[in-house]
């Protein structure tokens, strides 16, 4: 899964967050997980998750003494193409042939 097209108009580190806790949209992650998932810092993470949140897009609840994150399941969907679609199919379906 990844984040829904409505919400791909935010920042890069924003909606890589976004998408990776779609991929795990049920056990959520932790902010040390997102950091390894996602290729920004620890300062461009926090401010990304902040506005996540005020956005209502993404909850944060403790798990036995640890601070999962996990995105609303309105800010998520399907994958945009299917994963066994190539290049040239991809182009086919943009381009009127």
């Amino acid at each position: 899964m990844r984040a829904k097209p409505e919400y791909r108009d935010r920042s890069d580190v924003e909606v890589a967050v976004l998408d990776a806790l779609a991929e795990r949209h049920t056990e959520g992650m932790t902010v040390f997980e997102l950091r390894a998932e996602v290729e920004a810092g620890i300062d461009e993470i926090e401010p990304a998750l902040e506005r996540l949140k005020g956005d209502m897009l993404i909850e944060a609840t403790n798990d036995g003494g640890r601070t999962v994150v996990v995105p609303k399941d309105h800010a998520i969907g399907p994958s945009e193409h299917d994963e066994d679609d190539d290049v040239f199919d991809r182009l086919r379906q943009r381009l009127p042939f």
